[in-house]
């Protein structure tokens, strides 16, 4: 095994907490930065020292949201009437470029996988709950990677949510299986939310 200074093994094991990327990215990407200029990463350094400060969360549907309002739930615009349940933030922002769709969100905050631990109780569900009181919901729309855990997520929250009341759908059409949010386009995501169904 290659020995690296040891605050440089610390960089790489930064990088490979990242989704997808394993020893050799993570190298490629420490020993990449070693060629910022200085400037460069003192910038980097503050950029994500300030994350916790800068980047807020809507306490009500749990999207990023600047402290004094929610670009959802204070939008006057948007429908009160349907509500789309997301597993992350990131996801709010794949279908607002699909222009598609204009009711409120909600962010779970992952999905199902008991294998992981990530259970039930770990995710935005009594908010939820409550929301749907309150925004006299017709409608759930289930916007969930096309996984085994996004079907677990599904099926769990059917049961959950099932109402006379509330008509619950899921996005189906155009989805590829085992697919993720972040790599469909504005418009495969568009045919998908027009071919929902309910289930």
């Amino acid at each position: 095994m290659t020995k690296y200074p040891l605050h440089l093994n610390s960089i790489i094991d930064f990088f490979k907490m990242l989704p997808g990327v394993g020893q050799r990215s993570a190298e490629r990407y420490a020993f990449q930065i070693l060629d910022w200029p200085q400037k460069n990463l003192q910038n980097f350094g503050e950029a994500l020292k300030k994350i916790p400060t800068e980047i807020q969360f809507c306490n009500k549907c749990h999207a990023m949201a600047p402290k004094t309002s929610c670009f959802y739930c204070d939008d006057p615009k948007r429908s009160k009437e349907q509500i789309c349940i997301v597993a992350t933030p990131k996801d709010i922002f794949s279908i607002e470029d699909s222009l598609t769709y204009s009711g409120q969100y909600h962010v779970l905050g992952g999905l199902l996988s008991p294998m992981s631990g990530f259970n039930s109780d770990k995710l935005n569900i009594s908010s939820l709950k409550s929301r749907l009181g309150e925004l006299k919901i017709c409608e759930v729309i289930l916007a969930f990677d096309s996984t085994v855990e996004g079907d677990a997520t599904t099926l769990f929250l059917k049961r959950e949510l099932s109402s006379d009341q509330i008509k619950v759908s899921r996005l189906a059409f155009g989805i590829p299986v085992g697919s993720s949010l972040d790599y469909i386009d504005s418009s495969t995501l568009s045919r998908a939310f027009s071919g929902r169904q309910g289930f």
